[in-house]
């Protein structure tokens, strides 16, 4: 069948299963040029009739949409470089470093991933409120300085890697920070590809911290921003769904531009387990 086919045979089960994840994409973009008569139409049509830019202009007149753009951006700017930054030291101290209570620690900090956010966030807000960082900017990035799940990822990398290398760079007379920032760091590009994608797409989709911890729009990012367009008796869908466009194309871009390393990088600790 292999030679019959211009493809793989996969291609036919992962084509139907492509299309159900993008025809929602698809829609929103095109929901996003359709006129409020056209969005409440009953029952729904699935092309606009032409090109409306309502919502567009609603959006960027009417709401300060750039505003959380740009908190936003720097929001997951600092979160992105802090995870690799933190969770790359911390992985390799737990791969590669010998102290006593390693293997506690490092299963203490995984443990951290099994408790729901829900519970923390009490505590969270009183540890912010007393710190005074509460309907600021930075109680949004703060909880995404470094993560469980970034420190395991980067310490599964890092034992895949080999010890050879790392000991060849200290018999010439490298310390340990000069090993691993000038040997171990290049090979784990893929990993920190990786991680910054992971830590953009939390960092940037996320939206029940903020939404609890910012109170002035003006420090809104643009989840909380488009949750706004939500009422209890009325929905701005034209502006919700240009909205949601805007978000999603910066995020769709990021992936395509790592999406070689991210795919390496998964492949490369799956088969380290």
């Amino acid at each position: 069948m292999r030679r019959r086919l211009p493809f793989s045979p996969w291609h036919l089960l992962l084509m139907p299963m492509a299309l159900i994840f993008v025809l929602p994409l698809v829609q929103m973009v095109l929901t996003s040029f359709m006129s409020t008569a056209e969005i409440n139409q009953f029952p729904p049509q699935l092309l606009p009739t032409s090109l409306h830019l309502e919502g567009y202009k609603a959006l960027l007149t009417e709401t300060p949409v750039l505003r959380w753009l740009a908190n936003t951006v720097l929001v997951s700017a600092i979160s992105v470089v802090s995870h690799l930054i933190l969770c790359s030291l911390a992985g390799y101290g737990f791969a590669r470093l010998k102290f006593a209570g390693r293997g506690l620690a490092f299963m203490l900090i995984l443990a951290t991933v099994m408790i729901p956010i829900q519970l923390l966030m009490i505590p969270t807000y009183l540890m912010f409120a007393r710190a005074g960082i509460v309907d600021s900017l930075a109680a949004a990035f703060v909880p995404w300085l470094a993560s469980a799940f970034g420190i395991f990822l980067m310490r599964q990398f890092f034992l895949g890697l080999p010890v050879e290398l790392e000991e060849a760079a200290r018999l010439d007379g490298a310390s340990t920070l000069r090993t691993f920032t000038s040997v171990v760091l290049p090979l784990a590009r893929p990993a920190l590809a990786t991680l910054a994608v992971f830590t953009l797409l939390s960092s940037w989709n996320d939206l029940l911290w903020p939404l609890v911890a910012i109170s002035d729009d003006s420090k809104f990012t643009i989840q909380v921003g488009l949750a706004s367009f939500q009422g209890t008796r009325r929905t701005e869908w034209s502006q919700l769904m240009a909205g949601n466009v805007l978000a999603t194309m910066p995020l769709i871009i990021a992936f395509l531009i790592a999406q070689k390393k991210f795919i390496a990088t998964m492949t490369f600790t799956g088969l380290k387990g």
